[in-house]
């Protein structure tokens, strides 16, 4: 093997620190803002030192523009790798929001470790509950293999931003509404038969406070199911990982 110069090993630390960057932006509990800044180095200096020798150096007579136009490029493979996986996370935060309203929880709000901003107290609790489940299911360690894995399919300079690769994203991102729905639907759709009830019930008994009745059984009811609801998500969330990687990856193999 041929003995690198010192330009070539530097822009190989590079290239490798840009995808591993990128990934640190965008990825769930690796990129949030809980987490301090000194660590986010560490870690990226560490995973950088590992993912060198990955790296096919490029040539040492490469224009300055041209490694900079690549060292984007990477950013954004890391970038994708990690922003499919959050979409879950935005999913289950889009779903507390829906709960909230639907529960009388909306007026109450608690600062979001994740985001460091005021959440409604139960999209905080979706998103914390997917948070440890995303530990829990070892998910960093898939996000860190697929990123290694990335090397192999995808090299340094050859990432474009074809249509199929876009479609593919697209389609993804459209998904997220329909997760929503679906992470949220138990709760949803039995409060509002609970609506429906203590309609007909305040039009049959216009003396009964139906107003005030309905919010503690919408409440009781809501964390009723939310309970049992829980007990499925660690399947639920383990396959949808799993998707968002597949996808992530089939998106890259198409950005080629």
């Amino acid at each position: 093997m041929p003995e690198l110069s010192v330009e070539q090993t530097l822009a190989a630390w590079m290239i490798a620190g840009s995808r591993v960057t990128g990934l640190l932006i965008a990825a769930p509990f690796l990129g949030s803002l809980s987490v301090p800044v000194r660590i986010k180095l560490g870690m990226a200096f560490v995973l950088t030192m590992l993912l060198v020798p990955l790296v096919s150096a490029p040539a040492a007579s490469m224009p300055a523009s041209a490694l900079v136009s690549m060292l984007v490029g990477e950013v954004a493979i890391g970038f994708l790798l990690g922003f499919t996986l959050q979409f879950f996370f935005d999913a289950a935060l889009v779903a507390g929001h829906v709960l909230g309203i639907q529960m009388g929880y909306s007026l109450a709000s608690v600062i979001n470790p994740q985001s460091q901003a005021d959440s409604p107290v139960l999209a905080t609790f979706h998103e914390l509950v997917v948070l440890l489940l995303f530990i829990q299911l070892q998910v960093p360690h898939w996000l860190l293999r697929g990123l290694g894995r990335s090397f192999q399919y995808l090299p340094p300079g050859h990432f474009v931003l074809t249509g199929p690769a876009m479609a593919v994203f697209l389609q993804f991102t459209g998904g997220l509404w329909v997760a929503a729905v679906q992470i949220a639907a138990p709760v949803l759709v039995a409060t509002m038969f609970a609506d429906v009830a203590l309609g007909f019930l305040g039009k049959a008994s216009p003396q009964l406070p139906v107003l005030f009745v309905g919010l503690s059984i919408k409440s009781l009811l809501g964390l009723a199911l939310l309970c049992g609801a829980v007990a499925l998500w660690p399947r639920v969330f383990d396959s949808r990982f799993q998707q968002a990687m597949e996808t992530s990856e089939r998106i890259l193999k198409l950005a080629h």
